[in-house]
C-alpha cells in the first residue's frame, strides 16, 4: 500500500507516529510563514502543515500544490493547536517530512465541496468530479451499507441469490422495452428485462422456494425525480405463502433497514384498502405523515343552484386546518396551482372559519349560513380553519385534490423528511380501463391472482374484480409493490384471454410460462422494493439521481459519456439495421 493510514483515520491517540497519507487536495492556505492544506479522501479529511521547521523546497512545492492534485506524504502526527472538532481528525495535523505529486489536476468546473457552486448539468457531465463531494458519496456509501442490509436479512431466512437475465423476450404488457438487435438471429430482437418476473415464476416451478436478487431493470418511459430509464430493484418470490405471509416477511426488512441502518424503530405498518386511499386520499400512495382526509359534499352542496357543484360527479374537498387568514393573494396562488395543466382543475371553492365563529365562502351568493355551517360540521372545522373545495368527475378530481392536499402539506411543514409513515395499500382492482386501447389492462402485471371470490366476475364486471395485489407505501412514495401469482394454466388463460390475448398470441408470448405449470407449480407470490426510491428516503432526498452513480437527465441521457449515441455504419449493416438518418 502506497499509505499507512487513511485521510480520516488518524486521532489524538497517534500522536509522535509517523504516517503515509495519499489523496486529493482540498484546500490550500499560505499564511506567510506556514501553510495549511487539507488533504482529502473518501474517508475523511486531514490537515497537513509545512512552517519554518520544513524543508525549504517541500515548503516551495506546497505552494504549487493546486485543488484536486493527487499527493502522498509523510509525516509526523502532531497536536494541533486549533482544533477543529467538527471532523474526526480535527484534534491532529502531520508536519511533512516528504510530499510527492502523483498526479497534478486541472482546476475543477466547480467547487468539490458541499455546497458547490456547479449546477446540475454541469456536475452530470463531470459526475465523477460530483462524486468526490461528501453528500453524494456518502449517499453511495448508505446505498452499499443499504444492500449489505438486504443480503444479510433475505439470507437469514433462507432465500436463494440467483441471477436472471438481461436478454430476454420483448413481451406488450407494461412500459416500453429496449430493445437489443441480434447479429446472429438477424431480424430478431432481446429485451431488456423491466423485471425479472416470468424468470422469478419458474424459479419456484423449480423449487427454489425462496429467492431474491438485487436486479438492474429496464423501462424506456418518460421520466421525472423518481424514475430513470435503468433503476434497481430488491426482488424477491416466495412459495407456499400467503399475502399475509409475505407482508409480514417484508415489514421486517424494512423495520430491519431503518433500525440498522437509520437508527430509526417504525411503528405499525397499517393496512389500507385501495378503495379507502382513494376515497379518503385520491392517491394510491397515500401520503399519511398528515391528515387532511377528504370530505366529500354530494348531499349537502348540490341541489343549490350552483351549477359548477350540480354538474359535477363529485364535490369533495380538505380542511387547511389554521389557514382562515390567507390572503387573497395566497387563495389566488392555491387556485392558479391546481388550474396547471398538469393538475387540470377549472377552479377553487374555499371557505373560512373565521374568529367570531361565522363561516364565509367565495360562493355566498349560492349557499346561506346554514348550509355553510352544514359544511363546517363535515368538515369538523375550528375556528381558523380554511376549507378547500374542488369539484368534478370522480377519478380526475380526487387526483386533483390528491395534489392540493400535498401542496398544503408542504406548505404547513407537515412533510418532514425524517418522519416515516409507512403503510399497506392492499386489494387493488385486478384491471383498469384504457380509453386509448379500449380494452382493459392488468393494473400489475398479467401474472396477478384474482381474489378467488372475485373470480366469478371476470365475465360481467371484469373492472370489480379485486387483485390479491400489494404495495408498500412510505411518506406517499411507493417503495415496493407485488402479488400473490396465478400458479395454473387454466386460470392463467382465462387471465390473458380477458386481457385481449389470442390463444396463438398467449402461447407466443408466455406458452413457455403456461407450460410450465403443467409440471407441478406451487402457490406462489412476490414482491419487488424500488432500491433507489429506498435509498432516496433515507437519504432525504426528492430525486433518486444522487443515490446512484452515474444517472441519467431526464431526456434519458448520460451527459457525461454522451449517451444514447449513434454506431458506425458497419456495425448498422452487420446487424441487418437500416438508417433513417438523412445524409446531410
Amino acid at each position: 500500500m502506497l499509505r499507512t493510514h487513511t485521510c480520516g483515520q488518524l486521532h489524538i491517540a497517534n500522536l509522535g507516529e509517523t504516517v503515509t497519507l495519499c489523496g486529493w487536495v482540498q484546500k490550500s492556505r499560505d499564511l506567510g510563514g506556514t501553510t495549511f492544506i487539507d488533504v482529502r479522501d473518501r474517508y475523511g479529511l486531514t490537515q497537513l502543515v509545512f512552517n519554518t521547521e520544513t524543508d525549504e523546497k517541500l515548503r516551495e512545492a506546497s505552494r504549487n500544490l493546486g485543488r484536486e492534485f493527487v499527493i502522498k506524504v509523510t509525516g509526523k502526527v502532531l497536536e494541533r493547536s486549533n482544533k477543529n472538532l467538527k471532523i474526526p481528525t480535527g484534534e491532529i495535523e502531520i508536519a511533512v517530512t516528504e510530499l510527492e505529486v502523483l498526479n497534478a489536476a486541472k482546476i475543477p468546473p466547480f467547487l468539490i465541496e458541499d455546497e458547490t457552486d456547479g449546477g446540475e448539468e454541469l456536475r452530470a457531465k463531470y459526475r465523477y468530479l460530483d462524486l468526490r463531494r461528501n453528500p453524494i458519496r456518502n449517499n453511495l456509501v448508505l446505498r452499499s451499507k443499504m444492500a449489505q442490509e438486504v443480503r444479510k436479512y433475505l439470507s437469514d431466512l433462507d432465500f436463494i441469490e440467483v441471477e436472471t437475465p438481461v436478454l430476454i423476450k420483448s413481451t406488450p404488457e407494461g412500459a416500453r422495452d429496449f430493445v437489443v438487435p441480434s447479429r446472429m438471429n438477424p431480424g430478431e430482437f432481446y429485451a431488456l428485462p423491466q423485471s425479472p418476473q416470468t424468470f422469478k415464476q419458474l424459479l419456484m416451478v423449480s423449487g427454489f422456494d425462496r429467492y431474491f436478487q438485487i436486479v438492474k431493470c429496464f423501462r424506456d418511459e418518460d421520466l421525472r425525480a423518481d424514475r430513470q430509464p435503468e433503476f434497481t430493484q430488491i426482488d424477491c418470490e416466495l412459495s407456499f405463502v400467503t399475502q399475509e405471509d409475505i407482508l409480514n416477511i417484508f415489514e421486517g426488512l424494512t423495520r430491519h433497514l431503518f433500525s440498522t441502518v437509520k437508527g430509526v424503530e417504525l411503528d405499525e405498518f397499517p393496512r389500507m384498502q385501495y378503495a379507502d386511499a382513494a376515497r379518503l386520499y385520491g392517491s394510491d400512495k397515500p401520503d399519511t405523515r398528515f391528515g387532511m382526509q377528504f370530505v366529500e359534499l354530494n348531499d349537502i352542496a348540490k341541489g343549490k343552484g350552483f351549477g359548477v357543484f350540480d354538474n359535477a360527479e363529485l364535490v369533495v374537498g380538505i380542511n387547511a386546518k389554521g389557514c382562515a387568514a390567507y390572503t387573497r393573494k395566497q387563495l389566488d396562488e392555491l387556485t392558479d396551482f391546481v388550474k396547471r395543466p398538469q393538475i387540470g382543475a377549472t377552479g377553487l371553492i374555499y371557505a373560512r372559519h373565521n374568529d367570531d365563529g361565522t363561516i364565509k365562502s367565495s360562493v355566498d351568493k349560492f349557499f346561506n349560513e346554514e348550509e355553510l355551517a352544514k359544511w363546517s360540521a363535515a368538515f369538523e372545522t375550528e375556528k381558523g380553519d380554511l376549507i378547500l373545495i374542488l369539484a368534478g368527475q370522480t377519478d380526475k378530481v380526487r387526483k386533483q385534490l390528491n395534489e392540493l392536499r400535498l401542496e398544503m402539506g408542504g406548505r404547513l411543514g407537515l412533510r418532514d423528511k425524517n418522519k416515516f409513515s409507512p403503510l399497506w395499500v392492499v386489494d387493488f382492482p385486478l384491471l383498469e380501463w384504457d380509453e386509448e386501447s379500449e380494452r382493459y389492462h392488468a393494473m400489475h402485471h398479467p401474472f396477478t391472482s384474482p381474489k378467488p371470490e372475485d373470480i366469478a366476475l371476470l365475465d360481467t364486471k371484469p373492472g370489480e374484480v379485486r387483485a390479491n395485489a400489494y404495495d408498500l407505501v412510505i411518506n406517499g412514495t411507493e417503495i415496493g409493490g407485488g402479488s400473490i401469482r396465478i400458479h395454473d394454466r387454466e386460470l392463467q388463460s382465462l387471465m390473458f384471454k380477458h386481457l385481449g390475448f389470442s390463444k396463438e398470441e398467449a402461447q407466443k408470448q408466455f406458452g413457455f410460462l403456461m407450460d410450465a405449470f403443467e409440471y407441478g407449480a406451487p402457490p406462489h407470490g412476490g414482491i419487488a422494493f424500488g432500491f433507489d426510491r429506498l435509498a432516496s428516503i433515507f437519504a432525504g432526498l426528492d430525486s433518486i439521481r444522487d443515490v446512484i452513480a452515474f444517472p441519467k437527465n431526464n431526456s434519458g441521457r448520460d451527459i457525461m459519456i454522451d449517451s444514447p449515441s449513434t454506431i458506425a455504419d458497419a456495425q448498422m449493416t452487420e446487424l441487418k439495421i437500416k438508417s433513417t438518418v438523412s445524409p446531410e
